[in-house]
């Protein structure tokens, strides 16, 4: 890959060139409408079908409970938005977390202020986990969903959802699990996991922006958000968009390939060589989410006394994130680490480092000393404050 070495595979992935070769095709000579009766039409729903069988196989669905959608945050907005609509009949009461992806928050807050849904944030510990006995415990008569994350986009935390499910199929209560992080790093099965509603984005699976899906167990009651013929099972209304959903197809084939080969197993190995080299060559390092159960991929620690963005700043030849935003000139830091009870200067020091699919051990090294060359620059500039 040019350019800087990469490791923000979090936020996006760059596109597989061999999910570029399957969609190609279907951008110019096939470029028929699945829902036409004619030779072009059956070329397209032929690849619908297809798609849906190699994304159902990697999460060990049925080809059937697979809704193609624009994205990870579309899924997310038609789990919640169409699992309360269906139970708009009485106030209903949703169940998430603090520290899910805007997607989720922000769908939330909308459904609390423009229609009354009473909604339970729950808290996590220092490690950005939750125990299903909270859950257990914010369950209700009136509850019709609960909404948790998989693995944390920030600090790649994984949470218990096989325990959790246990609780909400005892109260008779669906849960949705956003899997975006996690799908393709981790091997997941929706009936493992017991899960009724799970989101897909393709930008984290090495497939376009603007394609993503959702997993809707058979006999889930959900509203559809967009209204017009009767596609994909009627709940997600207009053409398809049949390219980027062949490129989904697509990389969830080779996914599924990678983790049988142990790919989980080689990014494990980075990041704990990444993570080993920050703590030889800085004192004080910190690292943020569980040390055991988190991704193999992510690794967010916090440098003692500085800002994570300055260091960024001063090692351009690496591209990853931090656990601040900007915003209007103001660094603020990340809501997830101060969930997570962080302090404020612990949480502005922080770094997301992500590998994925071309990361190699010559870039992780070139990333630890460049990063641990910044650190000193940016450190020496000003008075170290211990956090």
């Amino acid at each position: 890959m040019n350019g800087p070495i990469y490791l923000d595979y979090n936020a996006t992935t760059p596109v597989d060139p061999a999910v570029v070769e399957a969609m190609v095709p279907y951008l110019f000579e096939r470029f028929g409408n699945a829902s036409s009766s004619h030779a072009y039409g059956r070329e397209a729903h032929d690849a619908l079908d297809r798609a849906r069988s190699q994304l159902s196989n990697l999460i060990g669905s049925r080809p059937d409970e697979i809704v193609f959608t624009g994205g990870g945050s579309e899924s997310d907005n038609l789990a919640i938005k169409g699992a309360v609509f269906a139970g708009l009949d009485r106030r209903p009461h949703v169940i998430t977390t603090a520290v899910e992806h805007p997607a989720v928050l922000n769908t939330v807050r909308y459904l609390q202020r423009r229609f009354g849904v009473d909604a339970t944030f729950l808290p996590v510990d220092q490690y950005g986990l939750l125990q299903p006995e909270q859950v257990a415990n914010a369950l209700r008569p009136e509850t019709v969903l609960v909404s948790i994350m998989h693995a944390n986009n920030e600090v790649g935390t994984l949470q218990p959802i096989a325990e959790i499910s246990a609780r909400t199929r005892d109260a008779g209560v669906l849960l949705h699990v956003d899997t975006a992080q996690a799908v393709g790093k981790i091997p997941i099965d929706v009936d493992a996991l017991g899960v009724d509603l799970l989101t897909v984005a393709g930008h984290k699976l090495y497939a376009p922006k603007g394609i993503g899906a959702l997993y809707v167990r058979r006999g889930t009651q959900l509203e559809p958000l967009v209204h017009g013929s009767g596609q994909e099972h009627g709940l997600r209304a207009g053409t398809e968009n049949i390219s980027s959903i062949v490129a989904l197809g697509m990389a969830a084939e080779i996914a599924g390939r990678e983790l049988a080969a142990g790919k989980a197993h080689q990014l494990s190995h980075l990041r704990k060589r990444l993570h080993g080299l920050l703590e030889e060559r800085i004192p004080g390092v910190m690292l943020n989410g569980h040390p055991t159960r988190r991704l193999p991929n992510t690794l967010n620690v916090s440098l003692p006394g500085v800002i994570g963005q300055d260091v960024l700043s001063h090692a351009p030849e690496v591209a990853a994130s931090t656990g601040a935003a900007c915003h209007s000139g103001l660094v603020e830091p990340s809501a997830v680490l101060l969930a997570m009870g962080l302090s404020p200067e612990r949480a502005l020091g922080a770094l997301r480092l992500s590998l994925g699919r071309w990361s190699t051990e010559q870039e992780v090294v070139q990333a630890g000393d460049a990063l641990a060359r910044a650190y000193s620059e940016v450190a020496a500039a000003a008075p170290a404050t211990p956090f």
